[in-house]
């Protein structure tokens, strides 16, 4: 391992630092995963809107997860890309739905992005102290995902402005929802 870090950071700040883009990194890398998954699984009627909407999402997080791993051995650590790592990073439960619906999917990725877009707006909260650099970036991505939540969202929204899936606490319970609902 290095001993080193980026000029004008201590070491201690680096290892920091490198630990919450790592978890950064393994949410990126298990969401475009889930995404591709989405994108090969989804079915029924507006199947390729849905099925052309997710690439360029799956490209966008494939780049952050890149970005993410460059600041991570910017900061002198090693970024782990490995299945081993995102499973050791998990705090959440692997996506729960297969072939289905273009609404059973899109319900239940607007739950992934909630849990991606609360841990990455926690992780920039913490980077503001550490590292403006890392936390601009990351600032950036927050951005860019929370348009691809609203792009999401804006399927399973009702004419008054509500969420079919209010209340689901779960994939396949927002899914079942949304095919309820359509």
């Amino acid at each position: 391992m290095t001993s080193f870090t980026v000029p004008g950071m201590s070491a201690k700040d680096g290892a920091e630092v490198a630990e919450l883009l790592q978890k950064a990194l393994s949410r990126y890398n298990d969401l475009h995963l889930t995404l591709k998954h989405i994108h090969w699984n989804v079915v029924g009627p507006n199947f390729i809107g849905v099925h052309e909407m997710i690439d360029p999402q799956v490209e966008l997080v494939r780049g952050y997860a890149d970005e993410v791993a460059e600041r991570i051995a910017a900061l002198g650590k090693s970024p782990l890309g490995t299945p081993g790592a995102i499973i050791s990073d998990r705090t959440w439960d692997d996506y729960s739905v297969n072939r289905d619906t273009v609404l059973a999917h899109l319900a239940a990725l607007n739950l992934v992005y909630n849990g991606v877009v609360e841990d990455t707006r926690k992780s920039i909260e913490v980077l503001g102290d550490l590292d403006p650099v890392s936390e601009d970036m990351l600032i950036g991505h927050a951005g860019e995902l929370e348009k691809f939540q609203w792009f999401v969202r804006a399927h399973l929204e009702n004419a008054g402005g509500e969420l079919v899936t209010e209340g689901a606490a779960s994939e396949k319970a927002a899914a079942s929802k949304a095919k309820k609902k359509s």
